[in-house]
């Protein structure tokens, strides 16, 4: 390997690298559920700063892109880093609702957008489409396996110092990590063009036109995803966002471990789905996570309404809900840069990204609703099984349709003219 293409390569895993730390650090609000139980001895409502700062983060991560198309990934990832630790020290400051929705929901909600909008985007830059899933799988896996260690660091900081004390050594933690790792981001220089490698994959056929957002919002395969989009991530954030209460039936303090081994389901889903979509494509492993996850949520009706559910059965399924969810942050991604193009990626996944939290903040409402109507959570299950399954029936849409190749009509030859040429040769 020539020593340019070595420092190319070592630049581009650099990225990859400093993306992956930024996600390690937003990552905090898959952890919420540690705190909701802190939260709840506050005020009622404990679930709304989680569902607000949800789509803070989705609306906030269009903007965040079209900054990091404009000034480059490290302007915009710092300002999402200043913005996480603020929006923690407010809330270590304040005990009302309000504090807490401006604190957590609005303020960390929109810097976990903008510094999400600017890991991913200049890390595909520096890599060919056959990459495409792999890339965007480790980048975001960050974000799925954070609770691995923010789930007993909360515990264990929860216990030392209370709540408002955690807030502020969190919020602190994550300006110095976030605003670290920006430093390390940076696009291509101008002409750069990752070399393909040959593969027999379906991503090395895939030839994408670069348009732009007004475009994008003309094709029905944007409305087709986003729905797709809104019911998986919906359905999935749902269950984090209550899975510590759910294992705290029956593991205890030990809850947490539920909430670690889900994580590490989610961040496998990222990276495996991401693997198979450049092998397979795209469309084909999409509406079977959505079914699969769909199944989960059935399921989970029966685990949910039973007392004496152990805890490894509770485990296992958060787990593999986990990795189903995860495995959207990977193939929306990937979807988004294969249809529309490179060049306005930022922009174009940050409209689609809306999708993740409308429908974080719609589900997550309408679980607690039903919750508080029937006292538990079968009805939302079922409510998100369904939803899953027709999620995956319009994801079937997505499919590239088989082209008919035309065959031309065969050319019969008589015996007798071969004959013939036989002879007069």
């Amino acid at each position: 390997m020539q020593p340019e293409k070595k420092s190319i390569k070592s630049r581009g895993m650099q990225v990859v690298i400093a993306g992956l730390g930024i996600n390690l650090a937003l990552g905090v609000i898959y952890a919420y559920s540690m705190l909701k139980g802190e939260i709840g001895q506050l005020f009622e409502g404990a679930g709304d700063p989680y569902a607000t700062a949800c789509l803070v983060f989705a609306l906030s991560m269009t903007h965040g892109c079209k900054m990091q198309d404009k000034v480059g990934p490290r302007l915009t990832a710092i300002l999402g880093g200043l913005l996480v630790g603020a929006g923690f020290l407010i809330c270590s400051q304040t005990s009302s609702y309000w504090g807490w929705i401006l604190g957590f929901g609005v303020v960390a909600g929109s810097g976990i957008g903008f510094a999400y909008a600017s890991a991913t985007p200049p890390a595909l830059k520096w890599f060919p489409p056959a990459k495409t899933g792999l890339i965007v799988g480790i980048v975001v896996s960050g974000f799925g396996i954070a609770p691995v260690y923010l789930a007993p660091v909360s515990k264990y900081l929860l216990g030392q110092y209370g709540l408002h004390t955690t807030m502020m050594i969190l919020g602190i933690g994550f300006i110095a990590l976030v605003c670290g790792m920006a430093m390390l981001l940076s696009n291509p220089p101008a002409g750069f063009s990752p070399a393909a490698k040959d593969s027999a994959g379906p991503a090395k056929a895939v030839k994408s036109k670069d348009v732009g957002p007004g475009q994008m919002l003309k094709d029905g395969r944007f409305y087709t995803l986003w729905l797709s989009f809104f019911v998986g991530a919906g359905a999935g954030l749902m269950v984090i966002g209550s899975i510590a209460g759910i294992a705290k039936q029956s593991m205890g303090e030990m809850a947490f471990v539920a909430v670690v081994v889900m994580s590490l389901g989610n961040a496998a889903g990222r990276i495996v789905a991401g693997i198979l979509s450049d092998k397979i494509g795209r469309a084909t492993p999409l509406p079977v996570m959505l079914v699969f996850q769909a199944a989960l949520m059935f399921a989970a009706v029966k685990v949910v309404s039973s007392a004496g559910t152990g805890p490894l059965l509770i485990t296992l399924l958060a787990t593999f809900m986990g990795f189903n969810y995860g495995s959207n942050l990977s193939l929306f991604p990937a979807f988004s840069k294969d249809f529309w193009g490179a060049k306005n990626y930022g922009t174009n996944f940050g409209i689609l990204f809306s999708a993740w939290g409308v429908g974080a903040f719609a589900l997550v409402k309408i679980s607690a609703a039903l919750n508080v109507k029937y006292g538990g959570m079968e009805s939302s299950f079922m409510v998100a099984g369904v939803m899953l399954l027709v999620g995956a029936m319009m994801a079937l849409s997505l499919r590239p349709k088989k082209v008919a190749v035309p065959v031309s009509e065969p050319i019969f030859v008589e015996e007798e003219d071969l004959v013939l040429q036989e002879v007069s040769e």
